[in-house]
Order: C-alpha cells, then sequence, then structure tokens
C-alpha cells in the first residue's frame, strides 16, 4: 500500500483529473453496482453530504439513537445542514422497529418537519443487520416516499460476514458510506456511492464543506489498493476477535457480550473499580486501549495477528489481577 502511494498517478481532483482518484471512485461504484462514486475524506464527511444531498433546510431524516451519524458526529445534520434529526432506540442487533419508524413520519403539514430520509448503520456494533430487515425497510422507505442511507462504515465486514457481494447489501440504499480505513487498512477515507445525479450533489456539497482535493491520488491509491487486496482478508478479523472474546470469557471479573454474529468488535465489561486504571496498565503491557467507561469495545484489524491476540488476553489477565 506505501509502494502504491509512492507511484501514485496524481493530477488535480478538484477538476475531475487525478486518474487515481477517478479509478478508485469506478472501483467502489463497480463494486456496490452504483451509477457513481465520490472520494471523501471521512465517513462523517460522507454522512453528512448524504443528509446534504438527499434533504433541504428543515426537512428531518430518522436514524437510530445510537447510531453513529446521530450521535457521534457532532450534530452536523443540524448544525451545517439545518436538517432535523429523529433519533429512535436501536435493538440490541441494530435494528430499528420498523412500525415505530413508520409512526415518527410527520404527516404532510406545515407544523412539521417534512421527513425526508431514513437512515441505517451496518455493522452496528460489529453486527451485521440482516438482509431480510434490509427488504423490509427499503420496502417501507419506498412505500413512504423516503430516501434511504446506509452508514456502511464496516460494509464490507458484513458482506464477509453474511457471505454475499457487497452489492447484495447496497442494493437496498438510495445511498451508501463504505469506509477505506479501519478493517481496510487505507490511512484514510471514505467512499459515497448512488446514483449521477445524488453524486454531482454530493461533490458540489464536497467543495463548499472545503472537501476538494488537489492531487488526491496519493492517498486514493490507498483506498484503491485496499479495495483490490483487502476485503477478502476480513474473515481472519472475524477470526481473532472470536478468539478474543474466548480468552476473554475465561477471565475471572471480565463479562464479555455474545452477540448473534460477531464481525471484528468485541464487548467487555470490567469490573468498576478497575476501569480508572485500565488504560494505563494495558500501555505499560504495550497494548493501547481508550477506557472510560463500561462495556470497552476492542476492535480487530489487519495490524493484528494471532499472536497479538493472545498478548492481549494475558494482558487483560494480569491488569486484573495487580
Amino acid at each position: 500500500m506505501r509502494q502504491a502511494m509512492l507511484n501514485a498517478d496524481v493530477g488535480d481532483d478538484v477538476y475531475g483529473e487525478d486518474p487515481t482518484a477517478i479509478t478508485l471512485e469506478a472501483k467502489a461504484a463497480e463494486l456496490l453496482k452504483t451509477e457513481s462514486a465520490l472520494f471523501v475524506t471521512s465517513g462523517t464527511q460522507s454522512n453528512l453530504l448524504a443528509l446534504l444531498s438527499h434533504c433541504q433546510r428543515g426537512d428531518e431524516y430518522i436514524a437510530g439513537s445510537q447510531a453513529h451519524s446521530y450521535l457521534e458526529e457532532g450534530g452536523g445534520g443540524a448544525v451545517l445542514a439545518s436538517i432535523q434529526p429523529q433519533p429512535i432506540e436501536n435493538n440490541h442487533d441494530g435494528t430499528i422497529d420498523l412500525n415505530k419508524v413508520e409512526a415518527a413520519i410527520k404527516p404532510d403539514d406545515f407544523h412539521y418537519a417534512t421527513t425526508r430520509l431514513f437512515c441505517l448503520e451496518n455493522t452496528f456494533f460489529g453486527q451485521p443487520l440482516p438482509i431480510t430487515y434490509l427488504e423490509e425497510a427499503a420496502s417501507l422507505a419506498r412505500h413512504h416516499g423516503l430516501s434511504l442511507h446506509l452508514d456502511g462504515a464496516r460494509l464490507f465486514n458484513a458482506a464477509i460476514k453474511q457471505n454475499v457481494p457487497a452489492h447484495e447489501i447496497a442494493q437496498h440504499f438510495d445511498s451508501i458510506s463504505a469506509c477505506l480505513s479501519k478493517g481496510l487498512g487505507a490511512p484514510m477515507g471514505s467512499v459515497l456511492c448512488g446514483t449521477r445525479k445524488f453524486i454531482r450533489d454530493a461533490r458540489r456539497w464536497r467543495k463548499m464543506l472545503g472537501g476538494g482535493w488537489r492531487q488526491a491520488g496519493i492517498v486514493a491509491s490507498a483506498g484503491l489498493y485496499a479495495l483490490e487486496h483487502n476485503i477478502e482478508r476480513l474473515s481472519r478479523d472475524h477470526t481473532n476477535a472470536f478468539l478474543l472474546s474466548r480468552l476473554l470469557e475465561q477471565i475471572d471479573g471480565l463479562v464479555v457480550d455474545k452477540p448473534r454474529e460477531r464481525t471484528n468488535m468485541v464487548f467487555v465489561t470490567v469490573p468498576e473499580d478497575i476501569v480508572p486504571e485500565l488504560t494505563s496498565r494495558l500501555r505499560k503491557a504495550g497494548i493501547l486501549i481508550s477506557c472510560e467507561y463500561n462495556p470497552i469495545r476492542l476492535v480487530t484489524h489487519l495490524d493484528i495477528d494471532e499472536p497479538a491476540i493472545y498478548r492481549s488476553a494475558d494482558a487483560f489477565r494480569h491488569a486484573l489481577t495487580h
């Protein structure tokens, strides 16, 4: 990947002249079977561009109350786009009760914001959303004239876990955001995918938000390498996460969440009196972690191999006994 970045063919992406960025966008659109795609700096920017492109000022979007696009993106939809969020409680598996979604859709009345968009997240805390649920959500959105956006930061993890091509998940959505970093290993960036018109609108908004690239190919080459080489290997991360959960379950004092399906995340609850000390104790053992509250999220990725999993479990055992 570093070599690909060094050798990247570059141009001015603001003018649509960076060949590597163009190739990356075409690759993303091909994988998700959408008409077009846009390379952006981050998943947060990608989700914001989707809000801006689907909605107008004063519109409303529905999202899970624990969804990243609602909870952890600085309120950008409301602050920068003037779009009202309507959060609805997520179920443990990341789904949202579609009866509650339907009940939250506002009537055509000027006293209310116009409900325009429904957003889902996949994976959700490391769990892939059921394909049948996506079909039902898409049917509901179409019935009510809503656009459907996927925050697919870990879309490829979901696809690998469910043993389906990514486009089988993406086909239910009007727009999809997919992250190139995290498990895929690129240093930065996401791709936003959708129709040509949607991407034209998003490109305009990206420029307005200061997201126009110049020689974007240097980092686009890393994202392209990730899409070409690092998707299938995500299964190793899932295996390592399962191994980590099994090892942590054997340590007295730890409680490991056991979802129906697990990709590359493990959630573990430690004794409350240990929480303030755990970060420093693990860092002394060479394990970088940020622990402020329970449960702790542990994420496997391409830089974590099986020996590192065993070292991490041993470090947890030592931290709880010393």
